[in-house]
């Protein structure tokens, strides 16, 4: 049985708002053409496509995984993060606009040659600055394999694997000589605010790159204590954390040194990104 784009778009709407979705007009928009094989754009302007059954097989079963939480990225298996689209599995965080927060904030300095991404997850912070650094070279830290497989699979897309370096371990552990550029988004979630989560990122998303457990500060302490070893003279740290964390985040920083530090905000107004700079 078949039909037009725009009636399977108005039903994945009708059913995605009887779920309880939060955003059900976008994630029906996305839905659908993801099961067409279109841009979310295209499915307004081409509302009286035929939608076939096996696109109407494909957006069933989005929209009942929707439904049960799942996101919208892991369905799709795709994320745009600063204007590329960077590929997503329940085996990495769903990058987040706010992120991108760390990369406005990279580029509007200097080039680095040598880049540390730790936590890297999908790979999307160290693979965004080899795209726009093209003289840059990178090594990029998980402590899971299954992630550093996702990111190994952006960095082939997006062409720089020749210029990263995917190393799996613990923060510093398999890391050695001197960066220009400290960047990551580290899991800074207190334990507490778990079950407070939304449930897309509660069930849905790795615990262990959403929270550190206790306070939310550990991965902080752990960088903190060694950035001063791998970090060269004149180089950057530069780390997201949570809204009300900034100032705590701050502190310990300056307490190995780091002589200047500048809190950037992400387009919601929110604390989200540190930079960390003139360490002694």
């Amino acid at each position: 049985m078949t039909g037009s784009l725009r009636e399977a778009y108005q039903k994945a709407l009708r059913d995605l708002t009887q779920a309880g979705v939060a955003t059900p007009g976008r994630d029906a928009r996305d839905l659908t053409a993801w099961a067409a094989g279109l841009q979310p754009m295209q499915v307004a302007l081409e509302a009286m496509a035929v939608f076939d059954s096996g696109a109407a097989g494909r957006l069933h079963a989005a929209v009942a995984a929707r439904a049960r939480g799942k996101p919208v990225a892991q369905i799709i298996g795709v994320r745009e993060f600063w204007g590329r689209e960077f590929r997503v599995t329940e085996d990495v965080l769903d990058p987040r606009p706010e992120t991108e927060t760390l990369i406005e904030t990279a580029l509007a300095g200097a080039p680095a040659d040598r880049i540390l991404d730790l936590g890297t997850g999908s790979g999307i912070l160290a693979i965004s600055l080899l795209a726009e650094w093209p003289d840059a070279r990178a090594v990029a830290v998980d402590l899971s394999a299954a992630a550093l497989e996702v990111a190994a699979v952006n960095a082939d897309i997006h062409r720089v694997t020749d210029r990263i370096d995917l190393r799996h371990g613990d923060w510093f552990q398999p890391v050695e000589g001197g960066f220009d550029l400290i960047i990551s988004n580290p899991p800074y979630i207190a334990a507490a605010e778990i079950q407070s989560l939304d449930r897309d990122v509660r069930d849905w998303e790795p615990h262990l790159a959403l929270s550190p457990g206790s306070d939310g500060l550990a991965a902080y302490r752990e960088l903190s204590a060694n950035v001063s070893r791998y970090l060269n003279p004149q180089g950057l740290v530069i780390l997201e954390c949570g809204h009300q964390q900034a100032k705590a985040v701050a502190e310990l920083f300056q307490g190995v040194g780091a002589g200047n530090y500048v809190i950037q905000k992400d387009l919601n107004g929110h604390d989200r990104c540190i930079k960390c700079s003139n360490f002694s």
